[in-house]
């Protein structure tokens, strides 16, 4: 495993995605920084850090999917390798919130971030890019996000807690490569955040409804069990999740 340390990026995930322009990179290369300054969440939200207390890595994943429609696939991969990896810590209260949010006793500790590129050969290249709170203590106007220490009481080693991450993802890809996609589904589907409770969603348009969630389909959409009994399926533009 090849592991880039950094004192500081403007993001992991871009680093690694011009160093890829420049030079060979082998698969399962990893850049983590001490300090992000642009680091990008889900549909071009920020994601800060105060420095030196969290971690914040990317990893390339290449050789691994065949297809664009294999691509949720990853996402399920890296959810679960978050968890597992997490479980080793006796961290309670975990979960995946979709569709890339981990948190801990209801509240958002990390985001993952991933960035596909498809080459004129065909070949797909996936920038794993993973943000977890670790030993920081304060969300100022951050009342739904936490750290390791906040929900813990504890101190953490980051290193030790990106290489259990890590370690499982290294499995889990392994898992994915041979196309046991049921058992990597099985553990995202056990551990999805509200899954099976009623609760209060926002549509796109800002309407409110009340639904159930069923599950996450192949292809990464949320299916919503509403109030009439119909199932319907949402993109991640289409509906938010309040709680």
């Amino acid at each position: 495993m090849n592991i880039i340390k950094l004192d500081a990026t403007s993001s992991t995930n871009d680093f690694l995605k011009d160093l890829l322009t420049k030079q060979f990179v082998e698969n399962f290369t990893v850049i983590v920084a001490e300090h992000q300054t642009k680091g990008k969440g889900q549909m071009g939200s920020e994601w800060t850090v105060e420095l030196g207390k969290n971690l914040t890595f990317s990893v390339l994943v290449r050789d691994l999917l065949l297809d664009i429609q294999g691509i949720f696939h990853l996402n399920v991969a890296v959810a679960v390798s978050i968890i597992e990896g997490l479980e080793t810590f006796n961290i309670g209260g975990l979960a995946i919130k979709w569709p890339n949010d981990i948190l801990a006793e209801s509240k958002k500790i990390g985001g993952i971030l991933i960035e596909n590129s498809i080459k004129r050969n065909g070949e797909i290249f996936s920038i794993v890019g993973i943000g977890l709170n670790v030993n920081q203590e304060r969300f100022e106007n951050l009342p739904k996000a936490a750290s390791l220490l906040s929900v813990t009481g504890r101190l953490f080693d980051k290193e030790a807690v990106m290489l259990a991450i890590l370690n499982n993802l290294k499995r889990n890809l392994s898992l994915l490569q041979a196309k046991e996609y049921e058992l990597l589904w099985q553990s995202y589907d056990s551990r999805l955040f509200k899954k099976g409770i009623p609760m209060p969603f926002e549509a796109g348009d800002s309407s409110h409804f009340m639904g159930i969630i069923q599950g996450v389909t192949p292809n990464g959409k949320l299916e919503v069990l509403l109030e009439d009994n119909s199932v319907k399926t949402f993109d991640i533009k289409e509906v938010k999740l309040l709680y």
